[in-house]
C-alpha cells in the first residue's frame, strides 16, 4: 500500500509540474513573441510569421515611441496618479475596513450592505460622467484619485486581516493611554504590511494600466496618463502613416504598438518582485472568511 502511494504520488507531481510548465509556455512565449517583434524592423515586421528572435535588430519602433517629448510628461502624470492614488486607497480602504473590523460597530451590517452593493451595482457610465461634471472633475488632475478611493473587495481583505490581529495588543494601547487614530497608525498599519502591499499591489496595476478614465473625462493632454498618449501615438501612426515626431524611421504601426506594450509593462514587472512575498501573505491572511 504504502509504495502504490508513493508511486501514485509520483504520478501526481509528474502530471502537476507538466500542466504547470505546460501553462508557463502558454504565458511566456506570447509576451517572448511581443518583446522580440517589438526590436524587429519595420520590413521584418512586413514580412509576417511567429518572432522567436528578433529579426533585423532594430530600436526605430522605441525611438519613434520615445521621440515625442510629451511622453515624458505622460510618464510623470501616470507615475504621480499611481502614487498618489495607491496610497490614498490604501489608507482610505484601512479606514473602512478597521472600522467594520469591529463587530459592536453600531449600525455594521447596514453599512455592510451598502458596500455589498457596490460590488455588483454601479450607476453607469453617463449618470457617472453627469457626477464627474458636477464635480467638476472633468480635466481634473483628481478624477483620477477621488472615484478610485474605495474599493469593498479590498475592503475585505483587510477587513480579515484585522480581524487576526490580537485584541490584546489595543487593550494594553488604550491602557496607555492611546487614542483610536493612535492605535490605527502606529500599531494596526504597521503590523498589517502583508495585506496592504496586497492591496497596494492590486491598485497600483490598476492605476498604471486605467486608460478609460482619461479616455472619458480628460481631454487637455496636458493630463494624459502614458497609456492614453501612447494610443494617441498609435492611432497618429496607423492613420496617417506618418514618422513620430521630426526623426523618418522605417516603422510600421504594428511595431509602434508593440513597442508601446513593452513600455507600460515594464514598470509593472519591476514592482511585481518586491511586492510578491508580501503579495502571497497578504492573499492566504486575508482570505479567511468573515
Amino acid at each position: 500500500m504504502k509504495k502504490a502511494n508513493i508511486n501514485e504520488s509520483k504520478r501526481f507531481d509528474i502530471v502537476n509540474r507538466f500542466v504547470l510548465l505546460l501553462i508557463a509556455v502558454i504565458i511566456v512565449v506570447p509576451i517572448w513573441n511581443i518583446v522580440a517583434s517589438s526590436f524587429s524592423s519595420g520590413k521584418a515586421l512586413a514580412e509576417g510569421g511567429f518572432v522567436f528572435w528578433p529579426k533585423k535588430f532594430s530600436i526605430e519602433n522605441y525611438k519613434a515611441v520615445m521621440n515625442d517629448s510629451s511622453i515624458w510628461k505622460a510618464y510623470i502624470i501616470s507615475v504621480s496618479k499611481t502614487v498618489i492614488g495607491v496610497v490614498a486607497h490604501v489608507f482610505f480602504c484601512s479606514m473602512v475596513a478597521y472600522g467594520l473590523s469591529k463587530r459592536d460597530l453600531m449600525g455594521r451590517k447596514v453599512y455592510t450592505a451598502m458596500g455589498v452593493i457596490t460590488l455588483f451595482f454601479s450607476g453607469g457610465m453617463i449618470p457617472t460622467y453627469l457626477l464627474m461634471r458636477q464635480l467638476n472633475l472633468i480635466n481634473n488632475f483628481m478624477v483620477y484619485i477621488i472615484p478610485s478611493l474605495f474599493s469593498y473587495y479590498d475592503v475585505v481583505i483587510l477587513m480579515n486581516f484585522f480581524r487576526q490581529l490580537p485584541v490584546s495588543m489595543e487593550e494594553s494601547a488604550k491602557i496607555d493611554g492611546a487614542g483610536a487614530w493612535r492605535i490605527f497608525l502606529k500599531i494596526i498599519m504597521p503590523l498589517s504590511k502583508p495585506a496592504i502591499a496586497t492591496i497596494a499591489l492590486f491598485h497600483g496595476v490598476y492605476q498604471w494600466n486605467d486608460f478609460m478614465t482619461a479616455k472619458l473625462y480628460i481631454t487637455d493632454k496636458v493630463l494624459y496618463p502614458v497609456q492614453m498618449k501612447l494610443y494617441e501615438i498609435i492611432v497618429r501612426q496607423s492613420v496617417q502613416n506618418m514618422p513620430v515626431g521630426s526623426v523618418v524611421m522605417e516603422t510600421t504601426s504594428k511595431g509602434i504598438q508593440l513597442a508601446t506594450i513593452v513600455i507600460t509593462t515594464v514598470p509593472i514587472l519591476i514592482a511585481y518582485p518586491l511586492l510578491q512575498k508580501h503579495f502571497v501573505t497578504g492573499m492566504m491572511l486575508g482570505a479567511v472568511k468573515e
